[in-house]
């Protein structure tokens, strides 16, 4: 596995001594955690982040299945719906009655299941394989927002010849198109690859697909 990044790991459990040694455990590994009794609870602190995802650092949910109050199934559906799945890996703790029900939330896109009394170092594994897969997601939306950013910039004539380029029109084909000179494509089509920092069409085409 690649380098583990410096990551944060929420726990959500209505059982405090759960909690308490689910942090004695991650602090034990040199792990960061917040714990919190309630979905409710961890709801807010979610809320209060200003920043949007490209700008957290890696993190992961350990979730309760059962909680009074809303249950980790509902605040899972509320993750789902808010697409937080990707940037924030929930792996749920459930008891030995739930795990037909955890095997399909894996199913439905959660990351992992562990049973209690669970394994630390088999819990604490994929906590660290949760957490490198945030890293990924997080670096992906990342350069999505790179790339908008440079398409940002480019003037409507830019953007146009961009697609004509990424279509694999020739220069003479877009002059055609656009009824201007050779020259004149020559010109923006240099533009285009300088604001997108690209050396090609073939490069520029590879990038725009990524995104």
């Amino acid at each position: 596995m690649q380098p583990l990044p410096d990551g944060l790991i929420f726990i959500v459990d209505d059982d405090a001594s759960v909690r308490e040694a689910l942090a004695w455990l991650l602090r034990s590994r040199r792990l960061q955690s917040e714990h919190f009794a309630s979905a409710e609870a961890f709801e807010a602190r979610l809320a209060a982040e200003p920043t949007p995802p490209s700008y957290l650092q890696p993190r992961c949910l350990l979730l309760d299945v059962r909680m009074p109050g809303t249950s980790g199934l509902v605040l899972f559906d509320r993750l789902v719906a808010a697409s937080r799945l990707d940037t924030m890996p929930v792996i749920f703790l459930t008891g030995h009655a739930d795990v037909p029900t955890a095997v399909d939330l894996v199913k439905r896109g959660a990351f992992d299941f562990c049973e209690k009394p669970f394994s630390d170092n088999a819990l604490v594994d994929r906590i660290e394989h949760a957490l490198v897969a945030s890293a990924q997601a997080i670096e992906q939306v990342r350069a999505r927002q790179t790339i908008a950013a440079r398409v940002a910039e480019l003037t409507e004539r830019e953007r146009y010849v961009m697609q004509l380029v990424v279509e694999g029109l020739p220069n003479k084909l877009i002059a055609d198109k656009l009824s201007i000179s050779v020259r004149t494509v020559e010109v923006h089509r240099a533009r285009v690859f300088d604001k997108m920092d690209v050396k090609s069409a073939v490069e520029l085409a590879n990038l725009l697909r990524t995104n």
